[in-house]
């Protein structure tokens, strides 16, 4: 009967070893999938610091693209503003030249007119 114990223990110590393998096996695949799990939980950070890098960078560009439109508008108003003043000014100028053109002219033509009656007063005289 010994030998049949001894048979027994073989087979009951052989059966432990079958099963322990296996736990063994699934206990490394465990720690390899949470390992996996890390690592994507670690990539889908990463992924969200980079698409909110990107949103924050488009709203920059957006308000800098709006800063410019309206600084071109501004500059574009300003630059219209001074056309204006400055046609109105010129307008003005030839305006205030022509009145002393017209003044001149007529203060010449009143020159000619008293030399032409004086040089008559003149021929008037002689003529005595």
């Amino acid at each position: 009967m010994s030998l049949n114990k001894t048979l027994l223990a073989l087979a009951l110590g052989l059966a432990l070893t079958a099963c322990t393998k296996p736990a063994d096996q699934a206990t490394d695949a465990a720690a390899t999938a949470t390992d996996a799990a890390a690592t994507a939980t670690d990539a889908a950070a990463t992924a969200a610091t980079a698409a909110t890098d990107a949103t924050a960078a488009a709203t920059d560009a957006a308000a800098t693209a709006a800063t410019a439109t309206t600084d071109a508008a501004a500059t574009a108003t300003d630059a219209a503003a001074t056309a204006t003043t400055a046609a109105a000014d010129a307008a003005t100028t030839a305006a205030g030249a022509a009145t002393d053109a017209a003044a001149a002219a007529t203060d010449a033509a009143g020159a000619v007119k008293d030399a032409a009656a004086d040089m008559k007063a003149e021929d008037g005289k002689a003529k005595k």
